[in-house]
């Protein structure tokens, strides 16, 4: 018997398994992500959204026709109508998309003329859409007014009930006149904006010769034009090197005027800003700069904060926006004396604020094949060329068959009034006119609709000469059309002309200026003075005034102590090596002083993890350090190629997990001589010469041979005495200076065992 609740066995060919299901349904989210919202189209240069908006106010009527601008309507009514007719998603996207096309701030070529609060470039947002109007520009008509000739294909829209455009047929390029920027599945893309007059005279010289040098299309098409102007400071190449590939970054800055006042006072005043800058955004900037907050989890200002606030507090006395309807960006910036350098104040407003920065470029879209790619400048010109010739053969095609359709309408006519009479008196009497006029005169079926449809006063003599005249006409324009696409040449030819014409139009001159300039860098004065950097055995640090300290007078924290103290000055660095070879480095002038216990080292630096601090020295760039460990192995360096700039250090000294880093050595002028003590004694003494300098560090050669049992525990160059540290018989401290002859007994070549020091029971230390 059958069980009714049992479901019968599943077809294995009606099956699927949920992870093959998984990967086919992200596959086809990250699809429609990448081509349905988030990247431009290489031929109309819009992301889907922007493409329904533009369709959508074209079919509403609110093109410019002629000269004539079309009366804008209220932002709402065009929202509704996109999402209800072509885009089912949320009013705010497709609003937000509508306003971005209306913000001259945000597009170099706007595409919407809006009427309204549509925000500002300090993220003011856009009044609601109730509230503002919108009808499209006049620039609009590069990309719409050809739509309804046959130029490009058509599909049906969500729901079936109507068509939309696949692309629409612009005119000019403008996936770079106006850029975008968006994030896809995987892909991002960011194309910032360019010059019209550029663009065209870049796609011209293309069209002429597709072999153009790379230099002479980088000369037509020097750098991105940005909407609020500004200056591109990356160097030539660097820009020609990111249209090659599709990617890179460019440094951009403000620009500025110097505008001298009464009794020799100036202020520095900022009429132009880079992209993605706003004059609010630099007021914040600022004011963090001049009245640091202490960050998360931290007591206090860090040294950098501190030192970076006297640096502003002491060239800049206020800061004001007088942006407004007479200058879209007037950022004034007064000194706090007349005698402040005017470059300084430029330099440290450029260096710790957006007025500098950089942009990226990333030319990543969907081309004509459908897929998105990262194109170079090149690749899109010549993709959209094939675009543009395509497009424009489509048009000839279509303008072809309605010149012939009328030169067939009017040749119907001509052959009417040649026989007027007979004309009418067919009309007249027969049942079937139509059919009549068709089989007495040879007459399409066109044709003779049209002679029944002509007015009494058509029949005039002087409409036989308007005829005559309009075929003559038709006929050359026909002839005209056929030349075009019957020859290639000619059909280049002509969209050269209307790209030229555009160009003509609708250009203008460039807003961004394109100077290679060296990137700010603000360095903080420091006061060049005597200081004691102590390091206590749980690694606090602090610097203290002066190098007569007193150790005794010092005070740690309860079970921590004294560990190290370096007499060096605030302008030099201090090195501290992780155990596990990692050096890191941090300014003596950073370095917390007073009658504290100064900071962990750990908050200055960013420790390896699983390491700890092993060793550390402070002074001159210019040092010579010998660096060993107790494997027995060494290497010379000079403190300079010790130091970096990340807090996260560099990776220096190779070590092996049982090797136990020993003090660095500062070098002396003078000293020939290294000495290696093992533990059990045993000294070896050979020439300095011996060692080479590692400025990438390493290894290093072996010092002395020793094992596991008998480390290396401490080094030393001399000149011609060396001092050792140890213990007698009875455990009574004891030191021995070794001079030329007792040097003598210990002295060999590198990496031998050496001999026991005489006279020591136990060896401590050399130096």
């Amino acid at each position: 018997m059958t069980d009714l609740f049992t479901p019968p066995p599943a077809d294995p060919a009606d099956s699927l398994a949920l992870a093959d299901y998984a990967e086919r349904a992200y596959l086809e989210y990250a699809l429609s992500v990448v081509k349905g919202r988030a990247l431009p189209d290489v031929c109309d240069g819009n992301k889907p959204v922007q493409r329904r908006i533009l369709y959508a106010m074209f079919r509403m009527g609110l093109a410019y026709s002629g000269n004539v601008a079309a009366k804008p309507v209220k932002s709402a009514r065009v929202v509704g109508d996109v999402l209800g007719r072509y885009h089912p998603h949320g009013d705010t996207a497709a609003y937000d998309a509508l306003v971005r096309m209306a913000q001259g701030f945000s597009q170099r070529y706007p595409l919407i003329d809006g009427q309204g609060n549509f925000g500002s470039r300090d993220g003011d947002g856009a009044a609601a859409m109730r509230y503002t109007e919108a009808r499209l520009s006049p620039i609009a008509r590069l990309m719409l007014d050809e739509i309804d000739e046959g130029t490009v294909d058509f599909q049906p829209n969500y729901d079936g009930s109507t068509e939309e455009p696949r692309q629409l047929p612009a005119r000019l390029p403008f996936v770079l006149l106006n850029g975008a920027s968006g994030i896809a599945v995987g892909l991002a893309t960011e194309v910032p904006s360019h010059n019209l007059r550029e663009v065209a005279a870049a796609t011209v010289a293309l069209m002429k010769n597709p072999q153009l040098p790379d230099d002479d299309l980088h000369a037509l098409l020097p750098a991105p034009d940005f909407p609020g102007g500004g200056q591109i400071i990356s160097p030539a190449a660097d820009i020609r090197e990111a249209y090659a590939t599709g990617r890179g970054s460019l440094k951009v800055r403000a620009r500025w005027v110097i505008e001298e006042l009464a009794r020799g006072q100036w202020q520095l005043v900022v009429t132009e800003l880079p992209p993605q800058a706003s004059t609010q955004k630099v007021l914040e900037e600022i004011e963090e700069l001049s009245n640091p907050k202490v960050k998360a989890g931290k007591k206090a200002l860090s040294p950098e904060q501190v030192q970076l606030k006297q640096a502003v507090l002491a060239v800049l006395d206020t800061v004001r926006d007088e942006s407004g309807k007479d200058a879209a960006v007037r950022l004034v910036f007064e000194p706090k004396t007349r005698t402040v350098s005017q470059q300084e104040l430029i330099t440290l407003m450029l260096a710790h604020t957006s007025l500098e920065s950089s942009v990226p470029l990333n030319l990543t879209m969907v081309g004509r094949d459908g897929r998105p790619v990262l194109k170079g400048v090149r690749r899109i010109l010549g993709e959209w060329i094939e675009f543009r010739l395509a497009t424009v053969e489509r048009r000839t095609r279509y303008r072809l068959g309605r010149v012939q359709e009328r030169i067939h309408v009017l040749e119907g006519r001509q052959l009417v009034l040649l026989n007027v009479d007979e004309v009418i008196r067919i009309i007249r009497n027969a049942d079937e006119p139509k059919a009549a006029l068709i089989a007495r005169f040879g007459l399409s079926e066109r044709q003779a609709d049209d002679i029944l449809d002509i007015r009494l006063r058509q029949l005039a003599r002087l409409e036989a000469i308007k005829i005559e005249q309009e075929l003559k006409e038709q006929r050359e324009h026909e002839a005209r059309l056929q030349d075009i696409l019957g020859t290639p040449t000619a059909l280049r030819r002509a969209v050269i002309r209307e790209i030229e014409a555009d160009a003509r139009a609708h250009g203008d001159d460039r807003r961004t200026l394109v100077q290679e300039e060296r990137k700010a860098v603000a360095e903080v004065k420091v006061a060049d003075e005597p200081v004691t950097v102590v390091l206590s055995q749980k690694a606090w640090v602090r610097a203290l005034k002066g190098h007569e300290i007193d150790p005794a007078s010092l005070v740690f924290k309860p079970g921590d102590g004294p560990w190290g103290f370096f007499t060096c000055r605030t302008v030099d660095t201090l090195l501290v090596f992780g155990s596990a070879g990692r050096v890191y480095s941090v300014p003596v002038a950073q370095l917390p002083g007073g009658r504290g216990d100064g900071v962990p080292v750990s908050s200055l630096i960013d420790l390896e993890a699983g390491t700890t601090v092993a060793q550390a020295h402070a002074g001159p760039a210019d040092t010579t350090l010998m660096l060993a460990n107790s494997g027995g192995f060494g290497l010379l360096a000079r403190a300079a190629d010790l130091q970096g700039r990340n807090r996260a250090g560099k990776a220096f000294l190779t070590l092996e997990p049982t090797d136990r880093l020993l003090p660095p050595v500062s070098v002396a002028p003078g000293h020939a001589q290294v000495g290696c003590l093992a533990q059990d004694g045993r000294l070896l003494v050979f020439g300095l010469d011996e060692l080479k300098l590692q400025s990438g560090g390493g290894r290093g050669l072996t010092l002395m041979d020793v094992d596991a049992a008998t480390p290396l525990i401490a080094v030393a160059t001399f000149a011609d005495t060396l001092k050792v540290s140890g213990s007698g018989r009875g455990g009574k401290a004891k030191e021995e200076l070794l001079r030329a002859a007792a040097l003598a007994t210990y002295t060999g070549k590198r990496a031998r065992k050496g001999r026991k020091i005489e006279g020591l029971v136990k060896v401590l230390r050399l130096g």
